[in-house]
């Protein structure tokens, strides 16, 4: 028998992932699947993003670069979070790597030791627990649900700190549900890492996609203690259609930094070269592209919530960001179970709601066109029905 790291013996292989391959798989074959599983946007990548790639490629921009990231992308980074989210960091506190996944692993495994303890909700993205055990760290997960807004509340977070605690992971806008925090929920969560020392490490990668004129917040730029205390974590994937580029960031104290260089350093080196020119292009330009994209994700949020309205039996919290609807379908049955009923009868893809702590609950992404939406509650509502 094969012996392997107990760390990685005894890691959960990503539900998401193997819907999507499963999807590819049945349109490969020449079924027509509503797909709404998918993670991504279906954008394109803009014209201008494609054009700085194709430029330096054709300047000879195709050998290493330093580990952590070329210094005219930091730059933008830098300036980036100074002008949107009111951060100031200097170029050499940034990480860039290979997506904002790959930052948030760099920081768990520089943060987190052996029996540490790291801090979570459910429903959490699928990857969290996974990186707290590939870290040898206990991932303490915090149940919550609609009546806390499917958020970590003070009370809550103060019930599961012990002296093991070592980080606070946020997701806002959350990957399943869609949910903010505010700031005065986040100052308050603040004060409570602060005067216990706990670092936090804040998954910001839907920052663009939030709806209804609400307004985003970072953690850190709460005050001087909690900066000291945040890894902040974005990338180009969901706000510049950018999945398949692979290029994410951390920003954070000097010291931590040094080490997720240093682990980087060892692992992955840098980023793709071209990607990085692609990326610096993205982050310099206006915010009109992004401003389109944000629209017609809100219209899809609208009218996928509009139809599933009229589904009895399943009940959803409205998202505010992001581009998912996290449902109940506990009155249906096991999430698992409706979801692989849905794509074996009618052929369409959901995500069950087991990979993000919460089995009774499935995840529709409204990352598809308006006609795939309607075509796809259709099948679902008739197939209700039957």
């Amino acid at each position: 028998m094969l012996k392997v790291n107990r760390r990685i013996k005894d890691l959960v292989g990503s539900s998401t992932l193997a819907i999507t391959a499963r999807v590819k798989e049945l349109q490969a074959q020449g079924h027509d699947v509503v797909n709404f599983a998918a993670g991504e946007p279906d954008f394109d990548t803009p014209d201008f993003i494609k054009q700085a790639a194709i430029k330096s490629i054709q300047n000879g921009f195709t050998k290493y670069t330093p580990s952590i990231g070329i210094q005219e992308l930091r730059e933008a980074i830098a300036s980036k979070f100074q002008k949107d989210n009111g951060l100031v960091y200097k170029p050499n506190q940034i990480v860039v790597s290979c997506g904002a996944k790959h930052s948030l692993f760099n920081g768990i495994q520089v943060l987190v030791d052996d029996g540490d303890e790291v801090i979570f909700q459910a429903p959490y993205w699928v990857s969290y627990p996974e990186m707290v055990k590939a870290a040898g760290g206990r991932p303490v997960i915090v149940q919550t649900d609609v009546s806390t807004g499917f958020k970590i509340t003070t009370s809550l977070l103060k019930k599961h700190i012990t002296p093991k605690t070592k980080v606070l992971i946020i997701n806002s806008p959350s990957n399943p549900t869609g949910v903010m925090y505010t700031p005065e929920e986040l100052s308050g969560l603040a004060d409570i890492c602060v005067a216990h020392k706990i670092y936090v490490i804040s998954d910001e990668i839907y920052e663009k996609l939030v709806y209804d004129n609400i307004g985003f917040c970072s953690i850190a730029s709460l005050g001087k203690e909690i900066f000291d205390l945040t890894i902040t974590v974005n990338g180009v994937s969901k706000a510049y259609a950018m999945t398949g580029w692979r290029i994410g960031y951390a920003a954070g104290p000097m010291e931590i930094m040094e080490y997720i260089k240093k682990y980087q350093d060892h692992s992955t080196s840098n980023p793709t070269s071209i990607s990085q020119a692609a990326s610096v292009a993205a982050l310099s330009a206006s915010h009109e592209t992004i401003e389109a994209m944000r629209n017609v994700f809100k219209s899809r949020r609208d009218l996928i919530l509009q139809y599933l309205d009229q589904i009895p039996h399943i009940h959803y919290i409205r998202p505010q960001g992001a581009f998912y609807v996290f449902c109940d379908v506990s009155q249906i049955g096991d999430g698992t179970v409706v979801a692989k009923r849905m794509l074996d009868d009618i052929k369409v893809a959901v995500i069950p709601g087991d990979g993000f702590g919460m089995p009774s609950y499935i995840r529709l992404s409204f990352a598809t066109s308006e006609a795939k939406i309607k075509e796809g509650i259709s099948r679902i509502t008739k197939w209700m029905k039957n």
